[in-house]
């Protein structure tokens, strides 16, 4: 069993969460947060992950010049504009 001080503004923040209906108990308040962490560590792994392969790829030399993938862009945005009157 776990027991948190939350201290005087979040404990007011979790009672009125739950004395409006939102949740049925500060215990479930609490499951929810974690879960939300959960999801946010596990969605920062992925872009760490990400962010990895990129650094990888780059001492690797498998990277592109930066004007030439803005231009392809700015290319394929334009592309995407109605053309004008």
């Amino acid at each position: 069993m776990i027991s948190a001080d939350l201290g005087q503004p979040l404990e007011t923040f979790v009672a009125d969460l739950v004395k409006t209906g939102r949740y049925n108990s500060k215990s479930e308040v609490l499951r929810e947060g974690v879960r939300l962490i959960q999801d946010r560590e596990a969605r920062l792994a992925v872009l760490h992950a990400a962010i990895d392969r990129g650094l990888a790829d780059a001492d690797a030399g498998r990277t592109h010049p930066a004007e030439e993938v803005f231009a392809e862009l700015e290319a394929r945005y334009r592309a995407m504009l109605p053309a004008a009157e």
